[in-house]
């Protein structure tokens, strides 16, 4: 297989992948907290800490890696292309905007939310509404705009 025909294949699949999970955290973002935050706060902590659960061992999981191991990958083989800058621009987004901000911020809140006990579950979640929500915007954002670039890379193949 020639180094474009690879490259075509690795950039459509990162611009699906990458565009999948952009859609999940959009919808945490655009409508999933919003239903949590209208319950009582005993249930929406129940609720998010059963999802935060349930996601590692789900189909995500191999997609939300996979997808950074492919943006690694592309990042590294399209070195010598000439339009690799914006595959760096499309890999950097994502790892940075979607899966450094998810480790460092979504996470930890996360594992706070976990760790709640029903005296602070009340101010707990109020933070975490407004922090992880936060987040997972930026998160959204980048994800699509790594989708839309690697989409650009691809276009620009040829």
């Amino acid at each position: 297989m020639n180094m474009e025909l690879l490259l075509v294949i690795g950039l459509s699949v990162a611009a699906l992948s990458i565009g999948l999970v952009a859609g999940i955290v959009f919808a945490f973002s655009a409508f999933i907290m919003r239903a949590f935050d209208r319950l009582p706060v005993q249930v929406a902590v129940a609720s998010m800490n059963s999802i935060n659960l349930v996601i590692l061992k789900s189909a995500f999981m191999p997609l939300f890696l996979g997808s950074i191991v492919l943006a690694l990958l592309l990042m590294l083989i399209s070195s010598v292309h000439p339009n690799a800058h914006w595959i760096y621009w499309a890999g950097g987004f994502y790892l940075l905007g979607g899966i450094a901000c998810t480790g460092l911020f979504n996470v930890p809140l996360n594992q706070q939310l976990q760790g709640a006990n029903s005296e602070s579950e009340e101010r707990l979640w109020k933070r975490y509404m407004r922090y992880w929500t936060r987040w997972n915007h930026v998160r959204v954002g980048s994800c699509v705009i790594s989708s839309g670039l690697f989409i650009v890379a691809l276009l620009k193949l040829h």
